[in-house]
Order: structure tokens, then C-alpha cells, then sequence
């Protein structure tokens, strides 16, 4: 069995909203990442990866994204803790609300960052990188 999570690369002019995870954090703590968080059970649904990406947004870091998503890409991998995990991303375009840390154990600090501050920082994992990579690519194609 998977875990699913859902990661949004939040976009506001040339800059991504990036969160330094908690130190408190089970896996990945103290790197920076997108913001995002796991699926929860809810039976029979739909747009599920959608509204929980607006969640987790809206819970860890106050802001309000626009209603429209753009696939990204998808990764597996394990935790620290063992657990395997499906991850998707998706593209966000920024709505409204100062990005602020609203879950202490969970968000460190916020940033908005250009893509090189993001793939040169000393907390930046390469799947971060990745992802980041990936995200530009839907930004051209969509612009």
C-alpha cells in the first residue's frame, strides 16, 4: 500500500512558494520543499488530489491558490520512517494571502524563491530540484 501525497509548485511572478520543513518532521526535516501533504480516506470522491492540495496549502502556509491545476509529474519513494509513497505535483498559480508559517510542527519558514535560489540553496534536495524542473517546463507550455 501507498501513501498519496500531493505537492503543489505554487507560482507568483518569477518566484515559487517554497516551505522549510519542520525540524519536528519525520521525514525530510530541516530541507526545504513544496508545499503539500497526504490524501486522506474519504471514500467514494472526486477531485480528491485537488482539494486536498488546496488544503494543505491553505492549513501550512495561508494562501489561496486558483482553481486550476497542471500536472507536474509523479515520484515514488520511501520515508525515513518506511513508508512508500506516491507523490504527485501539480502547478499552482497564486490567488491570494500572505504566505506566512500557520503549522509550526510542520512548516519551519516560508519563501518565495527564483528557480536558481532554489537549485543553488544548501537545503535544497534534488528531488526539490526535480520537481522544480518539471514545474518551469508546464510554466512555458502553458504560457
Amino acid at each position: 500500500m501507498f501513501v498519496v501525497n500531493v505537492e503543489g509548485a505554487i507560482r507568483k511572478g518569477d518566484r515559487w512558494l517554497i516551505i522549510e520543513r519542520s525540524i519536528k518532521e519525520e521525514h525530510a526535516g530541516g530541507l526545504l520543499s513544496l508545499v503539500g501533504g497526504k490524501v486522506e480516506i474519504e471514500g467514494n470522491s472526486s477531485a480528491i488530489l485537488e482539494r486536498t492540495l488546496k488544503r494543505e496549502i491553505s492549513e501550512e502556509v495561508g494562501v489561496s491558490v486558483k482553481d486550476k491545476f497542471h500536472y507536474a509529474h509523479s515520484t515514488s519513494f520511501v520515508t525515513d520512517v518506511g513508508e512508500h509513497v506516491v507523490d504527485i505535483v501539480f502547478v499552482c498559480e497564486y490567488e491570494s494571502g500572505e504566505a506566512i508559517v500557520n503549522s509550526g510542527d510542520e512548516v519551519e519558514n516560508v519563501y518565495w524563491l527564483t528557480t536558481d535560489e532554489i537549485m543553488s540553496h544548501p537545503k535544497s534536495p534534488s528531488y526539490l530540484k526535480d520537481s522544480i524542473r518539471y514545474a518551469e517546463e508546464v510554466v512555458r507550455n502553458i504560457e
